[in-house]
């Protein structure tokens, strides 16, 4: 029997859709700077040695910790209170450009149907009222959220399965001249595979609301499963069928869909699809905004209760939700509105991406240490499978914190402004420690 208020496993799929997801957008980025070639391998290639050995981490470390917290509450186990403390901060604070993201996305597709909205000091108006929205919504509580993810689910994936369908039709829409178009050994791939990082990465959020899904055990597993194959579809199958058009991807650029649907699909039909695609991006900007405000609200609440932030962040409403906590990081987030959306990917990637690792390191350490912890989920192979899920999301980060030299903030570069955030994490642990 479900649980009330309980989320169960479709609106957890949703949900998980959502937080790691939101849809096809954001890939522009990926074949402008790759081509359709490059595109279609980094979105096969990323899933593979990225989100599939994170959703395999979360799926055994969550079922055997199903508890508020998540990721926090593991590292804790297996690594200790210090290397806890920083899973919760370097969570914390990439989220702070993460959920910048969105808002930056929503107001981007916006400007598809009124440009001057959008201008100036509207941008941040518009970004950080949707914000308040997705906060106050999640005062209805985490079955609210599930439930309205699977129906913003359904409406934002309806225009692309037509797109695609479509474009099979249209296999010379937007053609130009094979020298415009970008030849895989001349792709940008790192930078391509640091976008597809971004559009495949939140696995471990889920993990944090772990106390109010149904027989998490049990739905956890399926739940990764699911995800992972739906969004590597929704993905992969959309640009393939552009890429089968002859549209020339330099043609592809942020919340560019729209203009590509209308490349494709010439006449009246086109831009009506367009005008839905535009709609649905809106849509799936506010839906992950919603589900990822569900799952990082958490995280100062049992840092509360472990007594590292006042006790005021444990304050929940009749429908179990943080209000405090909500309000708070609510208004953190609305902080990096003003940032570029490269600056975001890249600064959030190098912060949650460490998050990640912290969470492999804990996955070996509990296999070594704690080696009879009932498993309801075990990942198949053994320990030194186990162990050598991180190496390849290790690299990858590696390879990302080479990228992030080049990318000015301000007058320093994203890897050291992520080292000086890194670097304060320890120091306020020891701050408060002592």
């Amino acid at each position: 029997m479900v649980k009330s208020g309980r989320l169960t496993l479709l609106p957890l799929v949703a949900a998980t859709y959502f937080i790691v997801s939101g849809g096809p957008f954001g890939l522009e980025d990926i074949v402008s700077k790759s081509g359709y070639a490059g595109a279609i391998l980094i979105l096969l290639i990323t899933p593979l040695i990225w989100a599939m050995p994170t959703a395999l981490m979360v799926a055994e470390l969550a079922s055997a910790f199903p508890e508020e917290g998540g990721y926090y509450v593991y590292v804790s186990r297996g690594l200790g209170r210090f290397w806890g403390f920083q899973e919760a901060w370097l969570s914390l604070v990439g989220s702070i450009f993460d959920m910048a993201i969105y808002p930056t996305l929503f107001v981007s597709y916006l400007g598809h149907f009124a440009p001057a909205v959008t201008s100036g000091w509207r941008s941040f108006a518009i970004g950080a009222g949707l914000i308040a929205l997705a906060a106050l919504w999640n005062m209805l509580g985490v079955k609210a959220v599930g439930e309205s993810s699977v129906a913003l689910g359904v409406l934002l994936l309806a225009p692309f399965a037509l797109l695609t369908v479509l474009a099979l039709f249209h296999r010379t829409a937007g053609t130009l001249p094979a020298g415009h178009s970008i030849p895989l050994r001349n792709a940008d791939i790192m930078g391509g595979i640091l976008v597809a990082m971004w559009n495949y990465m939140g696995w471990d959020n889920t993990s944090t609301i772990a106390n109010d899904v149904d027989r998490p055990q049990r739905t956890y597993p399926l739940a990764m499963a699911a995800s992972v194959t739906l969004i590597a579809l929704t993905y992969v199958l959309p640009v393939a069928a552009m890429g089968a058009t002859g549209l020339d991807p330099n043609r592809w650029s942020t919340g560019g869909w729209a203009d590509v649907a209308s490349a494709v699909i010439p006449g009246a039909t086109g831009a009506a699809l367009a005008l839905s695609i535009t709609a649905v991006g809106m849509i799936a900007a506010f839906g992950s905004l919603d589900a990822l405000t569900l799952t990082l609200a958490r995280l100062p609440v049992v840092l509360a209760e472990d007594g590292y932030l006042p006790k005021a962040f444990t304050r929940k409403n009749a429908a179990g939700a943080p209000w405090v906590s909500t309000l708070v990081c609510a208004v953190a987030w609305a902080l990096c509105l003003t940032l570029s959306f490269v600056k975001l990917i890249v600064l959030d990637v190098l912060l949650t991406g460490l998050s990640i690792l912290l969470q492999f390191a804990a996955l070996a350490a509990l296999r070594i240490r704690e080696p009879r912890l009932p498993r309801p989920f075990r990942i198949p192979g053994g320990t030194l499978v186990a162990v050598g899920l991180g190496i390849p999301p290790l690299a990858l980060l590696v390879m990302t914190a080479l990228r992030n030299r080049i990318e000015p903030i301000g007058p320093i570069n994203a890897l050291e402004l992520g080292g000086i955030l890194i670097a304060a994490g320890a120091g306020l642990y020891f701050l408060k420690a002592g």
